[in-house]
């Protein structure tokens, strides 16, 4: 990805959907640069938490439970914009506390971080963490779905870097996808010519969802407001948008970006596609009127590797229709001209295997593969802690799938809001709609 050209095509409108026009670069303001400090096979990595929420927090209790068995970690800091939460996560794991995340990317004994706070801050925080000379875990998904150009620059930044990405799609831990992708590789189905993954679940990120901490907070010395907008249409402090910021479109994008990242990514991976060279996206808020994003969306991706690929899903109701697995959800079909691959439980060990379904016409033989494991959020992490001691940047989930999942995820958003299809210029790297 990064040694595409970077070019811009003035005869085409480039579509770029931020409340304030904020180019990129202003984005990603330069700060100061931290020396890069290597990491050894023997050396104990510390990690420092931006983001103290629900997923900061199950990371913290991941990694502490990896510690105890034996892994060379030390849970070091602790970041937040709400101070009572921070100290909440600093007290149970002893961490230092800090309430900017500048402050923690300069402590000398943090290694890596996990950044685990609101969509729209993911990217700036991880760049501010590279040029600070960490590696990053950052969860899902890479970038809001109004960032398109921060999701270039920032990816483009990453990559050219010598630090190690991972992206929080810990359903890429999963064999299962790994063996599919190699099945594919050797043609087992053939030229690849659709396929089709999705997410059900009931949710509707209100009060069951991201309970209100404490419904009488001011913004003050205990909880920073600016620094939770950051690049966010600038508003007047709001509680539920505070502590609910899922249901909210400066923040979030329902399901296209909170979930679909799961299913679209280990997609994508297996059959070893770029981006959409086309999108379309449908949808609405379907049974949760309190909310501004989705509840419902579905899309369409039109590859240049000749290949459709549809994804589908809803908040409203969580039966997934054909076999799930993980976090994945709704287990991907990969077809091809000889055939499909999906996951299916084997009828007699009631076990998950791969199942290869020939095409009619196919002189292929039905065939299942066992599956040894399953996704795991610690297996996820060792395998970044790996890469970091052998510098290794090729993770489960790198930075330059992050940029092929997140661009389509992008483009059927716009798409949706536009009524339009998003187009993807390969040469330029831009999306117009």
């Amino acid at each position: 990805m990064n040694n595409e050209p970077n070019r811009e095509n003035p005869t085409r409108r480039t579509f770029i959907y931020t409340a304030g026009a904020i180019a990129a670069g202003a984005m990603l303001p330069q700060g100061k640069a931290f020396a890069a400090t290597p990491t050894g096979a023997n050396d104990r990595i510390g990690v420092g938490f931006i983001g103290c929420g629900g997923r900061g927090s199950h990371h913290a209790k991941e990694l502490a439970g990896l510690r105890e068995r034996g892994e060379s970690i030390e849970l070091v800091a602790a970041c937040d914009t709400y101070r009572p939460r921070m100290s909440k996560l600093a007290a149970q794991y002893k961490l230092k506390e800090y309430f900017d995340h500048h402050e923690l990317l300069a402590d000398k004994n943090v290694d890596v971080v996990c950044v685990a706070t609101p969509d729209h801050t993911h990217a700036p925080q991880a760049v501010d963490a590279v040029r600070a000379g960490k590696d990053v875990y950052c969860e899902k998904p890479f970038t809001h779905w109004r960032q398109i150009e921060l999701t270039k620059a920032a990816c483009d930044e990453i990559g050219a870097s010598d630090r190690v990405f991972q992206l929080g799609t810990q359903g890429m831990s999963d064999p299962a996808w790994h063996a599919m992708a190699k099945l594919v590789k050797d043609g087992l189905i053939g030229q690849p010519i659709h396929a089709e993954c999705g997410y059900f679940r009931v949710g509707d990120w209100g009060e069951r969802g991201m309970p209100v901490d404490d419904p009488n907070v001011k913004p003050g010395k205990d909880l920073n407001w600016d620094a939770f907008l950051g690049d966010a249409p600038k508003r007047d402090f709001d509680v539920s948008r505070y502590f609910r910021w899922r249901m909210y479109e400066d923040y979030s994008g329902g399901p296209v970006t909170d979930l679909f990242p799961h299913s679209l990514t280990p997609t994508v991976f297996m059959l070893g596609i770029g981006v959409p060279a086309q999108a379309v996206g449908i949808g609405g808020i379907y049974r949760y009127p309190e909310r501004e994003v989705p509840d419902t969306f579905n899309m369409l991706l039109d590859y240049p590797e000749k290949l459709t690929l549809a994804v589908l899903g809803t908040q409203g109701n969580d039966l997934q229709g054909a076999h799930a697995r993980g976090s994945g959800g709704r287990c991907p079909h990969l077809r091809g001209w000889d055939g499909t691959l999906t996951v299916a439980p084997d009828p007699e060990t009631k076990q998950d295997a791969i199942v290869f379904t020939p095409a009619d016409g196919s002189k292929k033989n039905a065939e299942r593969f066992p599956i040894d494991g399953r996704e795991s959020v610690p297996e996820h992490w060792k395998d970044l802690f790996a890469c970091m001691r052998s510098r290794d940047k090729n993770t489960n989930s790198p930075i330059g799938l992050a940029y092929r999942v997140q661009t389509a995820l992008q483009m059927a958003a716009h798409a949706a809001r536009n009524g339009k299809t998003a187009k993807y210029d390969a040469q330029a790297r831009t999306v117009a709609v």
